[in-house]
């Protein structure tokens, strides 16, 4: 739904390469055909705050793009904003490719510099926003992290575009599921919606409309109370 609120929020991205350190799979080229570019290179943006804008990585990812045609740029706010207008280069953009790393400290870097009033804006003038695990979960009210230590907790402070809670690396981390489950259960999350490694949902404004994978055998699922207990319900996932 090209020119519409909408956002594509992920456990995946990326794939193993015998040339790169690492290629792009198929879900951020699926972003950039949520976004209807055509006719030209489709200008994504990425955004690596939430490990500290490391210049290695950036360098990797633009190798990356490159090779499946993509226009890429970075949005850097270490040690200061890599550019003069943030809003107006974000507007730019098909894709905002957010990558991951600590959820908590991406909200509060964003915060100091207005991302987050930034980020709606940009959100409502149709750009698609997508990410990887805290480039997930910042878009809703919170999620499950470890950005505190080892032991996962809970985030609540999201940007709360999307009036869920976000389950991240559901099936490769053993203590994903579980916290989920009794987060909702005690009622500190809302209704949760959560992926498999490689799994994206798709967002048209706040309504869940798909979820898509780029490994096989992969799933998504939304978790809700049921009295004192958490429920889950898997959802069908299409192939990319």
């Amino acid at each position: 739904m090209p020119g519409h609120p909408t956002i594509l929020a992920t456990s995946g991205g990326y794939r193993a390469h015998d040339r790169l350190h690492f290629g792009l799979g198929d879900l951020i080229p699926y972003a950039v055909e949520l976004s209807g570019a055509h006719g030209r290179t489709p200008r994504v943006c990425h955004v690596g705050t939430a490990s500290g804008d490391p210049a290695e990585f950036s360098f990797r990812l633009s190798e990356a793009a490159r090779e499946r045609g993509l226009d890429l740029s970075h949005l850097r706010l270490f040690t200061m904003p890599n550019v003069e207008d943030i809003e107006g280069h974000l507007m730019e953009q098909d894709v905002i490719w957010v990558n991951g790393g600590s959820v908590a400290n991406l909200l509060a870097v964003w915060r100091v510099h207005g991302l987050d009033a930034i980020m709606r804006r940009v959100w409502a003038a149709g750009v698609v926003l997508a990410g990887v695990s805290a480039g997930s979960i910042c878009w809703y009210e919170g999620g499950t992290t470890d950005s505190f230590g080892p032991q996962l907790r809970a985030v609540t402070n999201g940007l709360a575009l999307l009036p869920y809670a976000n389950g991240v690396h559901y099936d490769s981390e053993p203590g994903r599921r579980p916290l989920v489950h009794r987060l909702v259960a005690d009622g500190t999350f809302g209704q949760t919606h959560c992926t498999d490694d490689g799994v994206g949902l798709v967002y048209h404004g706040t309504e869940l409309v798909e979820a898509v994978t780029e490994q096989d055998g992969q799933g998504a699922y939304v978790v809700r109370r049921d009295g004192d207990a958490a429920v889950e319900e898997p959802l069908e996932t299409r192939r990319l």
